[in-house]
């Protein structure tokens, strides 16, 4: 096995991966920018280097710097976790020619189901269900038209190199079409370099559901049940869970097999996810494939008992796949959330800054992924996601129930968050009821986006914490020439006996 790898990422996915390289007794290697320099996971490996600025353009996008860092500290292969240059093949590439390992797939892999065209034409001769569109980037506004006829309206006009919700345009009918093509090849030449569009026939009521697989390099594959993501904002995922409330006994089998030969189409080798849309009648379609980990994967975790971080190790090392379909079973059900430094009345904004004071979750079945810390500063130039929080329980019932628990124990303060807007989720009769699907929050949105009251034990706890900061602060001088604001943590101090 590897004994020193180099964890190419940041925060929560950092230090998930070198957990699981300690219980291996795998040497880590942090790398991390300016702006992360206070942060867990720069703490919690064996070794740490400063790659650049806080811009990812400078520091964890650089494979410059990254390969310098392995070389330099001796790792034999690198995790790149997610995002960043996690679905990069020429990184992947790359580290092949400097011979140190990608805990990942092939170039080719990457590539292949990167570009969204090239992946549904792979999918097609793979024998695997796609949603039905053109194939081909269209420039010529005419062929636009008469191809959109072809599919029918509803469309969705769609980056080939997209992700995350961007260079995407829902179009209802043919005055929407020219506009809503220019804005997505506009948006797409924007965030990726690559103005290249396909449509595709837009899925009323979806279900957003994903099946996690692992491959070897010696043609083993299997899947490790579904995922259901439908709960999501702008596009992005807020809330998973696994089983899905969808699911039926048939429909996983016909799937997982669906997603096996996907793996398969291109000799994945690693922890893949292939996603699917599913209509109310259960007729599903390919969506696209992650090459690489995924944030949600603890869920799956949680129901089948398998380090999904281990088996990426193992099978990049070369060693064959250990397990069988067989073996795996879905055994409870649980949740994650994804908790956000972001205020959800205000569209969602990030909200990043000092956190005043944490105190997270426990007991038993629940498991918090984070990175943060009373005092820790969140950076403005990465994803505003601080933690995710993920529950099992022996039924759906008692996974909510726990969920709630967990995330009314959570305390956070200092910066806007998601924590109460997905406590009101966990309480919405749809959710509860599992009748949900992609429109969730724009049909609950009233009952969701109520104005949140804030407890008089959260106001006491950020005045209290507002109150040792200023003691801490006594010998600074703008502190003690700031008499009004002084003068009211010494009047509270003397109100809650602090001095």
């Amino acid at each position: 096995m590897f004994k020193k790898i180099l964890i190419a990422n940041r925060g929560e996915i950092a230090l998930r991966v070198m957990r699981s390289c300690q219980e291996m007794g795998i040497k880590t290697v942090a790398v991390y920018s300016e702006a992360d320099r206070l942060s867990l996971h720069v703490k919690f490996a064996d070794e740490a280097y400063c790659i650049g600025p806080a811009p990812s353009a400078e520091s964890y996008l650089v494979a410059d710097k990254i390969m310098e860092v392995a070389k330099k500290s001796g790792a034999e292969a690198i995790h790149p976790g997610y995002g960043f240059l996690s679905e990069n093949a020429d990184f992947s590439d790359r580290c092949k020619v400097e011979g140190i390992k990608f805990i990942g797939p092939s170039a080719y892999a990457i590539k292949t189901m990167g570009d969204k065209i090239t992946a549904r034409k792979t999918m097609t001769n793979a024998g695997v269900s796609v949603v039905p569109g053109n194939k081909e980037n269209i420039d010529d506004e005419n062929e636009l038209l008469r191809v959109a006829k072809t599919i029918g309206f509803p469309i969705m006009v769609k980056a080939t190199a997209g992700g995350g919700g961007k260079g995407m345009r829902l179009v209802n009918n043919e005055k929407e079409l020219i506009e809503g093509a220019r804005l997505a090849k506009s948006e797409a030449k924007a965030a990726f370099g690559n103005d290249d569009v396909y449509m595709e026939k837009y899925i009323t009521s979806p279900h957003h559901i994903e099946f996690q697989i692992l491959a070897d390099n010696y043609g083993n594959c299997i899947h490790l049940n579904e995922r259901e993501c439908s709960v999501q904002r702008r596009h992005q995922k807020v809330v998973e869970e696994t089983p899905s409330p969808l699911m039926t006994v048939e429909l996983r089998k016909k799937m997982g097999e669906q997603a096996i030969a996907a793996a398969k189409a291109v000799n994945y080798s690693g922890a893949g996810t292939i996603e699917f849309l599913v209509d109310d009648d259960l007729n599903y379609y390919f969506l696209e494939m992650n090459t690489r980990l995924q944030v949600e994967h603890p869920i799956t975790e949680q129901t089948t008992g398998v380090d999904l971080v281990k088996q990426q190790l193992k099978i990049a090392y070369g060693e064959k796949l250990e397990l069988k379909q067989e073996d795996i079973g879905q055994f409870g059900h649980s949740i994650e959330i994804r908790v956000y430094a972001e205020d959800p009345s205000n569209n969602f904004m990030p909200s990043p800054g000092k956190i005043s004071y944490v105190k997270e979750p426990n007991g038993i079945g629940v498991r918090n992924d984070g990175y943060i810390y009373s005092g820790f500063e969140i950076p403005i130039y990465y994803d505003p996601m601080i933690s995710k929080l993920i529950v099992w329980g022996q039924n759906r019932t008692e996974a909510i129930d726990r969920m709630k628990r967990a995330i009314t124990e959570y305390k956070l303060t200092g910066v806007k968050n998601s924590l109460s807007f997905i406590h009101r989720i966990m309480e919405t009769p749809d959710f509860v009821n599992g009748k949900y699907d992609t429109r969730f929050i724009e049909l609950n949105k009233d009952f969701l986006m109520k104005k949140e009251e804030v407890s008089e034990e959260v106001e006491d706890m950020t005045a209290i914490v507002a109150y040792l900061d200023y003691v801490n602060n006594l010998s600074n001088k703008d502190t003690q020439n700031n008499e009004q604001k002084t003068n009211k943590w010494k009047d509270f101090g003397r109100r809650k006996g602090l001095s």
